[in-house]
Parts: C-alpha cells; sequence; structure tokens
C-alpha cells in the first residue's frame, strides 16, 4: 500500500550512525509535544541506556511519548529497562506479542523504523536500538520535513490502534488522540511514503518492480539479506541486457546471518552472465537498505528477501528528486569504491565447499518460503 506522493517535502540524507544518531538525539532533545518511535530491533545496552534517558527527559518536559517495539525484536529488552520505561510515563506497546497461536502469526513481524517528532519531522532507515550500530553495522537512514511526514504519523497510529498490539491499556487507542494536521511547505522535493504487510500487501515490491522496468540509466540496489523473487531477478537481468547499468551492493564476509549470504550467492552466477555488477562491501557488515533507479531512491526497512517481502510489516521512504538522488548515487559511489567486486570468471572457479553452502542454505530457504 501507498500514500499519495506529495510535493513540498526536504529530505536529508543521513548515511553512518556518526550522522544520524546525533541527528536524531537532537530532534528528539528539541521534541515539545510528541514523539512516536517505531523500531524491530531493541535490546539492552548502551545505545538503549541513551534512548531510554533521552525519553524519559521528554516525558519530563511533558511531552507525550508512545513506543511501539516488536514482540520478537525487542526480546533483548530487560524487564528492568521496560519498567523504567514504563513507570517512567512512556507509553509503551507490543507487535504481535510470541505466543500458542498459529505458525504464521508468529513469523508476521514488525520490522518498520520511525521516528516522528512533533508531527513535524521524521526519520526512517533501517536502524535499531542495538548496540551493533553505534560501531559494527554500517546503516543509512532519511530526515523528513513536509507534507509527508502527516502520512508517517497515520502509519504509525493504524498499527498502534491494531488489535494485534498489546499494552499501554491505560491510553485511549482511537487516532482521535493523536491529532494530524496538514504541515506546510518546506522544500521542493516529492515524496511518498509505501509500506507493505507481508504477501498481501507488497506495494515496496510492486513500485520497484515498476522503476525497473521503466529504467533508463542506473539501477543500484543496497540490501543486507539479498534472497529475491524470481520475478525481481528476472527484471533486472533484463534491465542489464538492454545496456541499463545494474549494480547490487551486498555484505561481504561480515554478515549477522552467513546463511542468508550463501543462500543469496546462489543467484550470482546467472545475474553475472546477464551483466549485472556485484560489490561485496569489506569494511564492516552493511546494513542499510536503499534502492536508486535513475533519480527515483526508496530508503528504509525493506530487504529483498522473502521475510520482508512475504512475512514483515515494512515501510519505505520513496523520493522522486535529482538532488536527492544526486547525493544517494555519490554514497554508492563511496561504497562501491569500498567492495569488492565479483567477476563472472573468478566466480565460476569458486571452490567446491562454496557451492555446497549455496545450495544447502539455499534449499533451507526454499523450505521456509513454503511455509507461507
Amino acid at each position: 500500500m501507498a500514500g499519495a506522493w506529495r510535493d513540498a517535502n526536504h529530505f536529508q540524507l543521513l548515511p553512518e550512525a556518526a550522522r544520524f544518531l546525533p541527528a536524531m538525539f537532537e530532534a528528539v532533545g528539541a521534541a515539545r509535544e510528541t514523539l512516536l518511535i517505531e523500531l524491530y530491533l531493541m535490546e539492552s545496552g548502551r545505545l538503549t541506556t541513551l534512548v531510554i534517558d533521552a525519553l524519559l527527559e521528554a516525558v519530563s518536559r511533558g511531552v507525550t511519548v508512545r513506543l511501539m517495539l516488536d514482540g520478537y525484536g525487542a526480546m533483548g529488552l530487560s524487564t528492568a529497562d521496560r519498567r523504567r520505561l514504563e513507570e517512567g510515563g512512556v507509553t509503551l506497546r507490543w507487535f504481535n506479542p510470541l505466543g500458542l497461536h498459529s505458525l504464521a502469526r508468529n513469523l508476521t513481524r514488525d520490522h518498520r523504523k520511525l521516528v516522528v517528532v512533533d508531527g513535524r519531522v521524521a526519520f526512517t532507515g533501517g536502524f535499531g536500538a542495538v548496540d551493533d550500530f553505534l560501531e559494527a553495522w554500517y546503516e543509512v537512514a532519511v530526515r523528513i520535513e513536509g507534507p509527508v511526514v502527516a502520512d508517517w504519523e497515520r502509519l504509525f497510529v493504524s498499527l498502534w490502534n491494531s488489535p494485534v498490539t498489546r499494552g499501554g491499556r491505560s491510553e485511549a487507542h482511537s487516532s482521535g488522540s493523536l491529532p494530524i494536521t496538514a504541515l506546510p511547505a518546506v522544500g521542493k522535493m516529492r515524496g511518498r511514503v509505501v509500506w507493505g504487510r507481508g504477501y498481501r500487501y507488497q506495494a515496496i515490491r510492486l513500485s520497484l518492480h515498476r522503476r525497473v522496468d521503466d529504467a533508463h540509466r542506473r539501477i543500484w540496489m543496497c540490501t543486507p539479506y539479498f534472497v529475491p523473487t524470481l520475478s525481481l531477478r528476472r527484471r533486472l537481468a533484463r534491465a542489464a541486457r538492454r545496456g541499463v547499468d545494474v549494480r547490487l551492493l551486498l555484505p561481504g564476509g561480515a554478515h549477522d546471518h552467513p546463511g542468508v549470504r550463501y543462500a543469496g550467492q546462489r543467484f550470482y552466477g546467472r545475474l553475472l552472465r546477464a551483466g549485472v555488477r556485484i560489490f561485496e562491501f569489506q569494511p564492516s557488515f552493511i546494513h542499510a537498505k536503499f534502492s536508486l533507479v535513475d533519480d527515483w531512491v526508496s530508503l528504509g526497512s525493506c530487504n529483498f528477501d522473502h521475510w520482508s517481502l512475504q512475512w514483515n510489516l515494512e515501510a519505505n521512504q520513496e523520493v522522486d528528486d535529482a538532488d536527492f538522488a544526486a547525493d544517494v548515487a555519490a554514497l554508492f559511489e563511496r561504497n562501491f569504491a569500498a567492495s569488492h567486486e565479483v567477476h563472472r570468471d573468478d566466480w565460476a572457479r569458486r571452490p567446491r565447499l562454496q557451492r555446497f553452502k549455496e545450495w544447502l542454505f539455499g534449499t533451507l530457504d526454499g523450505m521456509l518460503t513454503r511455509l507461507r
């Protein structure tokens, strides 16, 4: 599903935690009315302590703080930290806590990442409140101002009020408890919010497909979990064959789920033969999820794997603006330069053990996919 395209926004690209974390803490520190935060990953540690400190300080100056966490992704949040949040005045809700209901329901997770400050400034990307984002993982976020922020608010409210969330029962759950007003123009950039809800609502995937099919110059994609569907693989190959510059920026050996990397590598050969260029990032694990097709950008929570496309709740910010696209292209170029390019001939000579791992984890991935 997708919101309407809206003009008069301003989007700022924030690559790496050294840029987006200070920007978010500054915005939270300036909040005067409301803070809406939606995260998949949150576990006790240095970063979470800083986040809790900032939220409690906001409550102390009269800000209404709503925090929505995924019932699985935030299992690492200690009882002491949960109690500290709730006793400090933060309204805490949980999306789809694990239970004895169907396996499919347990697999459905809220993978979105969102911070909205006073209904005027928003942030999205692939970030979470775990210490890996401080140094170990490479991540990217975007700062959002303008009319499109109201669409992010609506998306948050619709899930906050959903019957699959738990907690915060003392607060009214109607959207009327959170007034959403039209925001003034703050720039000249065009954007829209696009979101997915598992295999039933795949607006992010369909939007990407349309852009790939219509691409003229370039298709550059970055994702940490590259296990693409057959339809996306075919589209990328067709685009490369018709002369479009198709490049994939993927993790190298530093990966939090190596099996996912092997499952995706089984597709390298066909893509390389079609003319797709593949770069594996070397400095650290690259956890960012962003795509550039000509002058169109999509950046947010969605990976190109079966979990994101078939099970998770996801949300991305799309931007159609040449200046913003130039910033994203420059970021891609810097990351390509810090990557190892996988060449077709070298890949054809990879060892048998590598091939076996691709087969093994590819088979497991196929079995999980059929659970749907």
